[in-house]
């Protein structure tokens, strides 16, 4: 078994926390740096986070998360945002890649314009949709990394995200997409079993 294979099998949903682990701020962002190599839409990069650290907080916070214990008693709480308005970004990560050397003028000029052309006019539930699916991207990766270094995780996807949003007056453009706690294990994980692959997967 690979180190990737090893992390990915001890990974799990942990729901009690140790509440006096501390997780500082520099490693979160050294987690979220790592965990935005994840790929994205056209590279839009559609995701944001609200990092929440202070205790009253995510007392507050657990309120809106069905009251949920490790809200609170985890070391932290990423929450994981969606930009549905991700394509005003579009120069300026074009622009980055050229610096970057990762692309040509004429490739960059050919993708703001592809991108210009057909995002704004997309549907809401589509852009919503998309920033969705590449939120779910760079939450995994977040989560390995954090098994990586010892931490454990669990997403929450069960709170109110219309009183979140309310609560920290997320600009319209904005919405909560998934919780993740970090911290360390106080009790062990429920392990948990997968569905036999011939059932999901079909082979043409």
């Amino acid at each position: 078994m690979s180190h990737l294979e090893k992390i990915m099998h001890d990974r799990h949903s942990v729901r009690i926390y140790d509440p006096s682990f501390k997780v500082d701020k520099a490693e979160i962002e050294d987690l979220l740096q790592q965990a935005i190599s994840a790929p994205s839409s056209s590279n839009l990069q559609p995701w944001r986070f609200l990092v929440i650290q202070d205790q009253d907080v995510k007392k507050e916070l657990r309120e809106i998360a069905n009251n949920q214990a490790q809200v609170e008693d985890s070391s932290a709480v990423i929450a994981v945002l969606g930009d549905r308005e991700m394509y005003k970004k579009v120069e300026q990560i074009y622009t980055q890649n050229v610096a970057e050397g990762y692309m040509d003028e004429s490739s960059k000029d050919r993708m703001i314009a592809s991108t210009t052309a057909a995002y704004p006019h997309a549907p809401v539930e589509v852009l919503r949709n998309i920033a969705s699916f590449d939120a779910g991207l760079v939450s995994m990766q977040f989560m390995l990394l954090a098994k990586d270094r010892g931490f454990d995780t669990v997403t929450m996807g069960g709170f109110d995200k219309v009183k979140f949003a309310k609560h920290f007056d997320l600009p319209d453009h904005i919405f909560p997409i998934v919780l993740i706690a970090l911290g360390k294990a106080a009790a062990p994980a429920y392990g948990s079993s997968r569905l036999p692959l011939d059932e999901i997967a079909t082979f043409l």
